[in-house]
């Protein structure tokens, strides 16, 4: 007899609340559950975070980063 107690390895699981996931409404376990997860992407619950273009500390970061990139040592040079 098959025992539906354990998952296999492979069983893959329901984004939302963590049961088994079913194929007619993969990745999730029912209809509900993926509702539940489209509730959540239109309040913006997944949005990325936006960077304060007024905030310069990530652009000097970023600018120091690459400007080390191009500076060469003393004494190296194309002759």
């Amino acid at each position: 007899m098959h025992n539906t107690k354990y998952k296999s390895a492979n069983a893959k699981v329901c984004p939302t609340c963590g049961a088994p996931a079913m194929r007619a409404s993969h990745p999730f376990c029912s209809k509900r559950c993926a509702n539940v997860d489209l509730g959540r992407w239109f309040r913006g619950a997944y949005a990325v975070p936006d960077v304060d273009s007024t905030d310069g500390s990530v652009i000097d970061t970023d600018f120091a980063a690459s400007a080390k990139l191009f500076v060469s040592e003393p004494g190296e040079g194309h002759g």
